[in-house]
C-alpha cells in the first residue's frame, strides 16, 4: 500500500522501522532497500517505468522456449518480428 501510493517519507519509515524490528527476514528487506535507495526515490517520484520494455522481453522469452529445439535462429526472428 506504501508504494502504491507513493508515500516516500512512509516507506522510508517503515525501512527504519523493519531494520530495528526483530525479524531478520524484513530486516534483510529493507536493508536491501536502502542499499538501492536511488532507485526506490526514483521509482516513486519519476513518472517513467519500464513496464513496456518488460513485456516485449516477456513476450520474446515465451517465443524463445516454444522454438527451443526446433528450428535456428532465423525462424526465431521471423517470429519475433511477425508477433510484435
Amino acid at each position: 500500500m506504501l508504494v502504491h501510493r507513493r508515500g516516500l517519507e512512509e516507506l522510508e519509515q517503515w525501512t527504519a522501522d523493519a531494520q530495528a524490528g526483530g525479524l531478520p527476514e524484513l530486516r534483510g528487506f529493507a536493508t536491501g532497500l536502502r542499499k538501492g535507495w536511488d532507485a526506490v526515490t526514483a521509482g516513486l517520484t519519476l513518472r517513467w517505468n519500464s513496464g513496456p520494455v518488460e513485456g516485449h522481453v516477456n513476450r520474446i522469452t515465451m517465443l524463445k522456449r516454444q522454438m527451443f529445439g526446433r528450428a535456428k535462429l532465423d525462424l526465431l526472428r521471423e517470429r519475433v518480428l511477425l508477433a510484435s
